[in-house]
Protein backbone atom coordinates (compact mmCIF):
# COMPACT_ATOMS: atom_id res chain seq x y z
CA UNK A 1 0.00 0.00 0.00
CA UNK A 2 1.20 3.50 -0.73
CA UNK A 3 1.38 6.20 2.24
CA UNK A 4 -0.94 8.19 3.14
CA UNK A 5 -1.15 12.02 2.31
CA UNK A 6 -0.82 14.18 4.71
CA UNK A 7 -4.09 15.80 4.45
CA UNK A 8 -6.35 12.70 4.17
CA UNK A 9 -8.57 11.58 6.97
CA UNK A 10 -10.63 8.69 6.89
CA UNK A 11 -14.17 9.48 5.93
CA UNK A 12 -17.22 7.99 6.98
CA UNK A 13 -16.28 7.14 11.04
CA UNK A 14 -18.02 9.37 13.43
CA UNK A 15 -15.06 10.87 16.03
CA UNK A 16 -14.96 8.42 19.27
CA UNK A 17 -16.07 11.31 21.27
CA UNK A 18 -19.38 12.39 19.17
CA UNK A 19 -23.17 11.17 20.44
CA UNK A 20 -24.37 9.06 17.81
CA UNK A 21 -26.94 6.25 16.96
CA UNK A 22 -27.05 3.40 14.69
CA UNK A 23 -28.39 0.33 14.04
CA UNK A 24 -27.62 -2.96 13.44
CA UNK A 25 -28.78 -6.84 13.02
CA UNK A 26 -26.81 -9.23 15.27
CA UNK A 27 -26.62 -13.03 14.38
CA UNK A 28 -26.77 -13.98 17.57
CA UNK A 29 -27.40 -17.92 16.11
CA UNK A 30 -23.30 -18.08 15.23
CA UNK A 31 -22.31 -16.77 18.84
CA UNK A 32 -23.54 -19.23 21.15
CA UNK A 33 -23.06 -22.17 18.81
CA UNK A 34 -21.19 -24.71 20.62
CA UNK A 35 -22.55 -23.33 24.36
CA UNK A 36 -24.47 -25.64 26.38
CA UNK A 37 -27.93 -25.27 26.54
CA UNK A 38 -28.39 -23.31 30.40
CA UNK A 39 -25.94 -20.61 28.77
CA UNK A 40 -27.64 -19.77 25.76
CA UNK A 41 -28.87 -16.12 27.03
CA UNK A 42 -26.48 -15.11 29.50
CA UNK A 43 -23.93 -15.87 26.76
CA UNK A 44 -25.95 -14.10 23.90
CA UNK A 45 -26.37 -10.89 26.41
CA UNK A 46 -22.16 -10.77 26.50
CA UNK A 47 -22.31 -11.24 23.57
CA UNK A 48 -24.67 -8.55 22.55
CA UNK A 49 -22.38 -6.02 24.97
CA UNK A 50 -19.27 -7.16 23.52
CA UNK A 51 -20.44 -6.42 20.05
CA UNK A 52 -21.57 -3.44 20.89
CA UNK A 53 -18.23 -2.21 22.43
CA UNK A 54 -16.00 -3.22 19.49
CA UNK A 55 -18.75 -0.97 17.26
CA UNK A 56 -18.97 1.95 18.92
CA UNK A 57 -15.81 2.17 21.09
CA UNK A 58 -16.86 2.71 24.66
CA UNK A 59 -16.55 0.75 27.18
CA UNK A 60 -19.51 1.15 29.44
CA UNK A 61 -22.57 -0.59 27.87
CA UNK A 62 -26.03 -0.28 29.06
CA UNK A 63 -28.40 -2.91 27.89
CA UNK A 64 -32.06 -1.74 28.01
CA UNK A 65 -34.38 -4.08 30.05
CA UNK A 66 -37.08 -4.47 26.71
CA UNK A 67 -33.34 -6.17 24.85
CA UNK A 68 -33.40 -8.02 28.00
CA UNK A 69 -36.71 -9.64 27.89
CA UNK A 70 -36.32 -10.30 24.15
CA UNK A 71 -33.56 -12.15 24.78
CA UNK A 72 -34.84 -14.01 27.44
CA UNK A 73 -38.78 -14.06 26.10
CA UNK A 74 -38.28 -17.68 24.66
CA UNK A 75 -36.30 -19.08 27.86
CA UNK A 76 -32.97 -19.61 28.93
CA UNK A 77 -32.11 -22.31 26.29
CA UNK A 78 -34.11 -21.02 22.91
CA UNK A 79 -32.71 -17.37 22.09
CA UNK A 80 -33.79 -16.05 18.71
CA UNK A 81 -31.11 -16.33 15.79
CA UNK A 82 -30.83 -12.63 14.67
CA UNK A 83 -32.32 -9.64 16.51
CA UNK A 84 -32.45 -5.86 15.63
CA UNK A 85 -30.51 -3.28 17.77
CA UNK A 86 -30.04 0.24 18.42
CA UNK A 87 -26.55 1.51 19.41
CA UNK A 88 -26.71 5.15 20.98
CA UNK A 89 -22.96 6.96 22.68
CA UNK A 90 -24.05 9.02 24.71
CA UNK A 91 -22.91 11.54 26.74
CA UNK A 92 -22.75 10.45 31.14
CA UNK A 93 -24.18 12.64 33.37
CA UNK A 94 -22.51 10.48 36.52
CA UNK A 95 -19.17 12.62 37.40
CA UNK A 96 -17.78 9.77 39.22
CA UNK A 97 -17.80 7.95 36.55
CA UNK A 98 -14.22 7.54 35.36
CA UNK A 99 -15.67 7.42 31.01
CA UNK A 100 -16.72 10.62 29.50
CA UNK A 101 -19.13 8.08 26.78
CA UNK A 102 -21.56 5.12 27.33
CA UNK A 103 -23.32 3.21 25.01
CA UNK A 104 -26.99 2.23 25.84
CA UNK A 105 -28.35 -0.94 23.60
CA UNK A 106 -32.38 -1.21 22.84
CA UNK A 107 -34.29 -3.84 21.06
CA UNK A 108 -35.93 -2.51 17.39
CA UNK A 109 -38.71 -4.94 16.92
CA UNK A 110 -38.91 -6.36 13.35
CA UNK A 111 -41.27 -8.33 11.73
CA UNK A 112 -38.64 -9.90 9.37
CA UNK A 113 -34.77 -9.97 8.84
CA UNK A 114 -34.83 -10.02 5.09
CA UNK A 115 -33.39 -7.02 3.35
CA UNK A 116 -32.91 -5.13 6.56
CA UNK A 117 -30.49 -1.83 5.76
CA UNK A 118 -27.95 -0.39 8.20
CA UNK A 119 -29.20 2.90 9.45
CA UNK A 120 -27.20 5.74 11.13
CA UNK A 121 -28.27 8.72 13.02
CA UNK A 122 -26.53 11.88 14.46
CA UNK A 123 -27.62 13.44 17.66
CA UNK A 124 -27.04 16.99 18.82
CA UNK A 125 -27.08 15.99 22.57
Amino acid sequence: MAPAKKGSEKKGRSEINEAVTREYTINIHKHIHGVSFKKHAPRALKEIQKFAMKVMGTPDVHIDTRLNKAVWAKGIRNVPYCICVQLSRKHNEDEDSPNKLYTLVTCVPVTSFKNLQLMWMRTNS
